[in-house]
C-alpha cells in the first residue's frame, strides 16, 4: 500500500529526481486538502516549544494542511511550493505561499525560528535541502522533518495491492509488498538524520514518534486513495479497477476499518557554526 510518508526502497531512483510524481499531487488540490488527515497536535506543540520564535517556514507546504496547524498554534507561516496550483489552493485559504523548489527558492535575506517539511523531504534534495534549511534559520532555529506512516488492515492492503499490480504492472510501486513494516520507514528517518548530521550544521538530531488510530468509512477511503503518489499518474480506466477492488474490500468488512498511523519526526536545532 502506497503510504504517506514514502521513504523510497533502495533499488527505486530517489524521490527528488521523480519530478513528475512531485507536481502531480496537485491535479486535485482540493481532494487533497479535504481527504488528507491533519498532523497530531502534540506534535505540532512540540516543535512550536523547541524553537527560539514563531516564525515559521514550512517547506513543500502543498495545500497548507500542516501550516494551517502551525498558524493556529499562533505561529507566522511563510510557504514555499513548487506546485503553483497547490499554491494558489493554500493561498486562498490565508497563507502566503512563494512559487518555487526549496533548493533554488530566494529566501531575499529571511530568517526563521523553524523550517517545517510534511510530507514533503523526499521530494527534496537530501544533502542540499539541510544545508539550505541551516542558511535561513535563525540561531538555535529548528528543522522539523515529519509524515505520517499507516498500514491498513490486510483485509484491504492486499486486494489494493493485487489490483494495482493488474492495472499498472509497469509502474515502479506495482512489486511492492501489500504491508511493509514500521522498520522500514523508522530506517527512511534514520537516514534523514544522517544527511542533517553530515551538513555540519546542526546539533545531534532527534527522532520523534506519534501513535494514533482513525476510523475511515469506504468513501472516505476511497477519496483518500487517489491523492497517495502511486496513484496521482493513473490513467482513469486505471484507477477505477483499483478503487472497484479496494469498495469490495472495505464493504466485506462491513463499510469501515480502523488505520493505524505512526507519525514520524526527525528534528535537529542549528548549531552555531560561525
Amino acid at each position: 500500500m502506497p503510504t504517506l510518508s514514502s521513504p523510497e526502497p533502495p533499488e527505486q531512483p530517489p524521490s527528488h529526481q521523480a519530478r513528475e510524481t512531485a507536481e502531480s499531487f496537485g491535479a486535485d488540490a482540493q481532494r487533497y486538502d479535504r481527504a488528507r488527515p491533519p498532523y497530531p497536535d502534540a506534535l505540532v506543540t512540540r516543535v512550536v516549544a523547541g524553537s527560539p520564535g514563531t516564525d515559521v517556514l514550512d517547506v513543500g507546504c502543498g495545500t497548507g494542511i500542516a501550516a494551517r496547524q502551525f498558524q493556529a498554534a499562533g505561529c507566522a507561516v511563510l510557504g514555499v511550493e513548487p506546485d503553483a496550483r497547490m499554491a494558489a489552493f493554500a493561498r486562498d485559504r490565508g497563507l502566503p505561499v512563494e512559487v518555487a523548489a526549496f533548493e533554488a527558492w530566494d529566501p531575499a535575506g529571511r530568517a526563521f525560528d523553524a523550517v517545517i517539511a510534511a510530507q514533503s523531504w523526499h521530494w527534496v534534495d537530501p544533502a542540499a535541502g539541510a544545508v539550505k534549511a541551516a542558511q535561513v534559520l535563525r540561531p538555535d532555529g529548528r528543522l522539523a522533518i515529519f509524515g505520517h506512516v499507516y498500514e491498513p488492515p490486510a483485509e484491504v492492503a492486499e486486494p489494493f495491492a493485487a489490483a494495482y499490480r493488474r492495472a499498472a504492472p509497469e509502474s515502479p510501486f506495482s512489486d511492492q509488498p501489500a504491508r511493509r513494516p514500521l522498520e522500514m520507514y523508522l530506517a527512511g528517518y534514520a537516514q534523514i538524520a544522517d544527511r542533517i548530521r553530515a551538513s555540519g550544521r546542526f546539533h545531534e538530531p532527534e527522532q520523534w514518534r506519534f501513535d494514533w488510530e482513525r476510523s475511515y468509512t469506504r468513501d472516505e477511503w476511497l477519496e483518500l486513495l487517489p491523492t497517495t503518489g502511486g496513484l496521482t499518474r493513473l490513467r482513469p480506466g486505471q484507477l477505477a479497477g483499483i478503487l472497484d477492488a479496494v469498495r469490495r474490500a472495505v464493504d466485506a468488512l462491513g463499510g469501515r476499518f480502523t488505520m493505524r498511523y505512526t507519525t514520524l519526526a526527525t528534528t535537529a536545532v542549528r548549531a552555531d557554526t560561525r
